[in-house]
């Protein structure tokens, strides 16, 4: 025997005991002893360390990263003489019969264990372990295959031919079917072709996954001040038995793996055999810039000023400092109430305006502020869908969508009129219950029983309506109250759905020359810095910004709490009619506690207080206004913005106003919401 092999095999006797993966080992052996049954192929999971391997020996680390096919084989031996020395599986007749997976808990930081999917050449020849990261875009259901199998020799008096387990074929990770079973097979004693024992067949589950570099979500947004050129390639990753299952459509994954090459017929795919899986989650940035600390404590006198400032001088790129700031404020909400958690609290924004070109250029910018802002193609599917497998298994693949891949963040869909009602039924129905129902056929795709897979949509929405184009489509309604907007194309409770109503309308003839002027001077030079504020607030610095902000834990105060539900329970007395009942939905108060956290992040605070409850209060009253018409409360068109922010003295005017705002929503909720105390203070 080779002296290096032998000490490779001493070395691994060493490191499982030390490790804690021999006692796992003999546990994963009493398993099948107990069972008292034989099979062809006994599959051990072994957990490795690659640095611990390498300071134990630096030969046996190199295998174990660089050849790993053969690495395997070495501790194949070592379990083979322990299962024999120990007496640890009575059924157990070879070495042949062992199979090991090793998985690595991680490969050294370096460039070179790093494969790319986004650079060429896509190398799948080494046969050894690469990290590699990606967003899942397509799931196969769960299918089976081959782990292992016994043959036997046809020729009777081969030695062959007994009942022995001689001849073993096992799955290699890149390997087909084909490879592992099939009828060509010869004896290598006597040349005769051998027969598979079908009874000793091990099948293990399967999935194939596609995933892509996450530099496509660059290519999916609407605008997007990278430059770069790069070229996008889905790959075929290979999930087998306890990995099956384990990733997520639409989700970002750190994978462990070997890369092979498939053949399918004259297609050639370039695949992954994973090892290892790890949900991959960035951590976002633990600071805002100075000059967001600096504004922050100039504001500091008033809760409301550093979130209107935020506002007033949001996106100067594209439209001038003081414009569209009560959008600009609910953009800024509903960016940093995005996250990928369970029943977050979403924000969808549904704006009405007859400035198209403006607000698209605005919401194209602001989604590039996310890492997951997808502006959604018309071609292309919102929702998941369900096509055949194209490696040619027959069985169904799940492919993903721009609201899947929005993940924890915005999908923008454009013009809500452009969509036939299917659409914005089906929207409607995700929009109340943030989950979508794929339905796959049992006999279209090989499967003996349909199947039903649901998939959460963890995404906040932006739309908007052209009042302009929409009024030519249909004979406008009579009869409106008061503040109330002709929505009737869309369906009406689709538009409850959305969280909030805003209108943007064009801005006063007073601010119309400064857009102008904007957009002319932009024209001419694209690159150019208009304003002092877009120097001073770039737009790396709102990134980091909105994703520190988004990130913030932040939890209701009673007095916020308080006002909250006085207000509901008094709006859902007063919005009433007596066909209907309230017309205040129940996801209303949902959104009330969602806008005033969002508010309250946006402050870069971590309790919700009375101040960002009546921020939340005015936007949802001011929204209702638009969709029924308005209330007892009687709020202004622009309630958050009632006049323009241009110095000191315009904004002390503004928090008087907002106190005043506050003082009468007091009234409103003691008049019509009977049976609520609310302390206040009085001057």
């Amino acid at each position: 025997m080779n002296p290096e092999i032998q000490k490779m095999r001493e070395v691994v006797l060493v490191y499982l005991d030390r490790s804690g993966g021999l006692q796992k080992f003999v546990r994963d052996c009493k398993k099948y002893h107990d069972s008292k049954q034989s099979y062809a192929v006994y599959r051990f999971i072994i957990s490795i360390n690659p640095s611990d391997i390498a300071e134990l020996d630096a030969t046996l680390g190199n295998y174990v990263l660089h050849n790993p096919l053969q690495a395997a084989q070495i501790f194949q031996s070592v379990c083979f003489i322990a299962i024999k020395t120990l007496s640890l599986i009575e059924q157990l007749q070879t070495e042949a019969q062992i199979s090991i997976l090793l998985k690595p808990t991680h490969l050294p930081p370096l460039p070179s264990y790093v494969l790319s999917l986004s650079a060429y050449p896509f190398d799948y020849t080494s046969q050894r372990f690469y990290m590699s990261e990606g967003i899942v875009i397509a799931m196969g259901t769960v299918t089976k295959y081959t782990q292992g199998a016994r043959f036997l020799c046809t020729e009777e008096t081969c030695p062959f031919s007994e009942g022995r387990f001689r001849c073993i074929r096992v799955h290699c990770p890149g390997a087909t079917e084909s490879a592992t079973v099939r009828t060509d097979f010869v004896c290598s004693l006597c040349s005769s072709p051998l027969q598979e024992d079908m009874k000793f067949r091990v099948l293990g589950d399967k999935q194939i996954v596609e995933m892509i570099d996450a530099k496509v979500l660059n290519a999916l947004k609407g605008y997007s001040c990278d430059t770069s050129h790069f070229r996008i390639q889905t790959f075929t990753v290979f999930l087998r038995d306890e990995l099956a299952n384990k990733m997520t459509i639409g989700n970002h994954y750190r994978i462990i793996g070997i890369p092979a090459c498939v053949q399918n017929g004259l297609q050639a795919t370039a695949c992954i055999e994973v090892n290892s899986v790890q949900l991959y989650k960035p951590n976002g940035p633990s600071f805002v810039s100075d000059n967001f600390k600096y504004l922050l404590s100039l504001t500091s006198s008033s809760c409301w000023r550093f979130s209107a400032v935020l506002a007033n001088i949001f996106a100067s790129q594209v439209v001038p400092p003081g414009t569209y700031n009560s959008l600009k404020l609910a953009i800024l909400l509903s960016l940093v109430q995005t996250c990928e958690k369970e029943n977050a609290d979403y924000l969808d924004l549904l704006i009405v305006t007859s400035d198209t070109l403006v607000i698209d250029r605005l919401l194209n910018y602001s989604l590039c502020l996310l890492p997951r802002g997808i502006r959604h193609p018309p071609s292309s599917e919102m929702f998941p869908s369900v096509s055949k497998d194209k490696h040619g298994t027959g069985s169904a693949s799940i492919q993903a969508c721009s609201a899947v891949l929005a993940k924890g963040g915005i999908c923008y869909i454009g013009d809500l009129c452009s969509y036939k009602k299917d659409k914005l039924e089906l929207l409607q129905s995700v929009l109340e219950s943030r989950t979508t129902t794929v339905f796959i056929p049992g006999k279209k795709y090989g499967e003996e029983a349909d199947q039903q897979v649901t998939i959460s949509v963890q995404t906040n929405f932006w739309s908007f309506v052209d009042v302009d184009s929409s009024s030519k489509k249909h004979i406008p309604k009579e009869n409106f109250l008061i503040g109330q907007m002709d929505m009737s194309l869309i369906p009406v409770n689709l538009v409850d759905d959305f969280g909030l109503l805003i209108y943007s309308e064009f801005p006063s003839c007073r601010l119309s020359s400064p857009l102008v002027h904007h957009i002319l001077k932009k024209a001419i030079n694209p690159g150019a810095m208009l304003y002092k504020v877009s120097q001073q607030f770039r737009t790396q610095d709102y990134e980091e910004f909105i994703l520190f902000a988004r990130n913030l834990h932040v939890e209701l105060s009673s007095e916020a709490e308080n006002l909250i539900q006085g207000f509901y329970l008094a709006s859902r007395r007063v919005r009433r009619d007596s066909v209907h009942g309230s017309t205040l939905s129940a996801s209303a108060l949902k959104i009330l506690i969602s806008l005033s956290k969002a508010h309250a992040k946006l402050s870069l605070r971590e309790t919700v207080l009375e101040e960002d409850a009546l921020v939340a209060i005015l936007l949802l009253e001011s929204s209702l206004t638009l969709k029924h018409g308005t209330s007892a409360l009687c709020v202004a068109p622009n309630p958050l913005f009632p006049f323009d922010l241009s110095d000191e003295d315009s904004l002390q005017q503004r928090d008087i106003y907002l106190m005043q705002c506050h003082h009468q929503l007091l009234k409103f909720i003691a008049a019509y919401g009977p049976g609520i105390h609310i302390s206040t203070n009085e001057e």
